[in-house]
Order: structure tokens, then C-alpha cells, then sequence
């Protein structure tokens, strides 16, 4: 199974403005794929391919995982590797990464305890709200991103994190939650 954890971005203003983002971006003629709405996520851990019976050992440490809710603001657009060569867009966190980083470090010691080794390049917290396929447009598309640095998103508050499997297709991923988390009442 294809698997990892994440913070599903929910329903609501911030969701709608982040949308936004992706129409201008769209705007640019730039051959990107924005990121479905339902699909929205700020990935903790991605593991990939990993058996069966591992999945449900994952899902035993990770249950036991207690944090506190709290509140993650969105705020400016920029991208992977730089924008010179673009392959990702996203949307930066302006507060709550002290939270997330620390939810990061608990999500890898259970991990750990399944045998998994932490990943090798760390923890970048961002939402991801497209994908480059070409090079059409480039430089429309990075002036569009520096127009948008500085854009205020808005945020939610984070009651829980999912384990979820991703099943890859040709019109793009289909995520399936495997374990909801809650955070502590």
C-alpha cells in the first residue's frame, strides 16, 4: 500500500482563497495540475510503498500519539526548487510550525517503533497546491508567484492527522483515510 500522514485541509475561507491561488496561477497558461480540493493536505510523513501487515502495525503506534489541537495560518506562495525551475507550488505556513514540527517528531519516533528510519530530508511544512509538467509559461507563472508571496490565506484549527493510502491513476490520486487520530479534548 502507498501510504502517508497528513493534516486534511477542511472545508471552509481558507479553502476557498487557496483555490483562488490555484485559478490565478492557472491563469498564467503554465502547464500545471492544481491539487484537487478534496485532495488538500499538509503532508507529516510520507512513507510510500509499504506492506500490509506493516500498515496495521503503523496504525497501532501511531493511535497512541497524544498532542494538543491547535491553529496552523497560511500565508504566501512559492515553490519547489526555486523559481528559476519549477516543480511544485505551494502555500507557506505563517504560524503553527512549532506545533507541526512537533507532532513531525512524535509521528517518527512511532514510526520508529515499526522499523521505519526518519526520512533523510527532514520536514519542510507547506501545502502543496500544484504540480509543473512543462516548461510552458515559466515565467509567467514565476512572476505570478512573486505577485502572491506575501498573500494572507487563513488557517484552521488542527483537532487531528490521518493515516492515508493513496491509489494513483491516470486522472490523478485517490485518497482513502486508514486512521484518524484525534488530538486530545
Amino acid at each position: 500500500m502507498r501510504v502517508f500522514v497528513a493534516v486534511d485541509f477542511p472545508d471552509g475561507d481558507a479553502k476557498r482563497r487557496v483555490i483562488e491561488v490555484q485559478e490565478a496561477l492557472s491563469e498564467t497558461g503554465a502547464d500545471i495540475k492544481p491539487v484537487e480540493p478534496e485532495n488538500l493536505h499538509v503532508t507529516l510523513r510520507f512513507l510510500g510503498e509499504i506492506e500490509k501487515s506493516l500498515v496495521e502495525r503503523v496504525k497501532m503506534e501511531l493511535s497512541t500519539i497524544s498532542f494538543q489541537p491547535f491553529n496552523i495560518l497560511f500565508e504566501g506562495v512559492g515553490a519547489f526548487p526555486d523559481l528559476r525551475r519549477i516543480n511544485v507550488v505551494w502555500i507557506g505556513i505563517a504560524s503553527g510550525n512549532v506545533e507541526l514540527l512537533d507532532l513531525y517528531g512524535k509521528i517518527n519516533q512511532a514510526l520508529a517503533r515499526c522499523g521505519l528510519p526518519p526520512e533523510r530530508r527532514g520536514f519542510s511544512p507547506h501545502l502543496t497546491v500544484a504540480r509543473v509538467r512543462s516548461g510552458r509559461n515559466m515565467e509567467r507563472l514565476s512572476k505570478r508567484i512573486m505577485e502572491l508571496r506575501g498573500l494572507e490565506i487563513g488557517g484552521f484549527m488542527v483537532d487531528s492527522f490521518r493515516l492515508k493510502r493513496s491509489t494513483l491513476t491516470p486522472r490523478g490520486p485517490i485518497y482513502n483515510t486508514l486512521l484518524e487520530v484525534p488530538a486530545l479534548k
